[in-house]
């Protein structure tokens, strides 16, 4: 994976850099953890202008998210999740994934497209909830720009500050989104349980 990133990348420059984050999107096991830092290393190395970096990396997320907004949009949350289930190995996303980014969508409202761009393994199928819940496609771009912009610039920096160990970024975030994951879970079921304690003295 590492290779061929490294190698698109440098075949294709920016034209590289948005393609990959636009596949990164429509195929989360492609990690945007591994892009951006190669790219900030390469424009460490001065071969690379980090703003183009940049622009290029929250270019090719924004138009990888639209996919996955208007699947929400058009075939709506049972159908999705069938899909996700019958094929999800292929995508990387399942009907669990659907749901856990369904509940932090109608949990936190329309901030949380923002905030879920900055928290791995769910940063992708946020647009799905999205687009299931028909949000303007005016909201969901800004919300989704300024959360993506700040995440592509936070992998960039890394990248361009460690220089040639750029790979550390992925092996410490990997963890990380792991963490952030079973919180998610966790805060979900203490919110549900919450719910049905609140339904039952009711």
């Amino acid at each position: 994976m590492a290779e061929w990133i490294k190698s698109t990348m440098e075949a294709l420059g920016y034209g590289g850099i948005a393609l990959l984050m636009f596949l990164e999107n429509l195929f989360p096991p492609i990690p945007s953890e591994l892009i951006m830092p190669l790219a900030g290393f390469t424009a460490h190395e001065g071969r690379l202008n980090f703003q183009y970096v940049v622009l290029a990396g929250v270019l090719g997320t924004m138009v990888g998210t639209l996919p996955w907004y208007y699947a929400g949009k058009i075939l709506g949350e049972p159908r999705l999740r069938v899909l996700a289930d019958r094929y999800g190995k292929w995508l990387g996303m399942s009907g669990e994934d659907i749901d856990r980014a369904n509940h932090w969508f109608y949990r936190h409202g329309n901030v949380t497209v923002l905030l879920c761009r900055l928290v791995p393994g769910v940063r992708t199928v946020i647009s799905l909830p999205a687009g299931i819940s028909e949000m303007p496609i005016g909201s969901f771009m800004l919300y989704s720009t300024v959360g993506t912009t700040l995440w592509v610039s936070l992998l960039t920096y890394a990248g361009y500050i460690l220089g040639s160990n750029y790979e550390l970024v992925d092996q410490y975030l990997a963890p990380v989104s792991k963490i952030v994951l079973v919180v998610v879970l966790l805060a979900f079921g203490v919110w549900l349980w919450r719910k049905q304690r609140s339904k039952k003295q009711l």
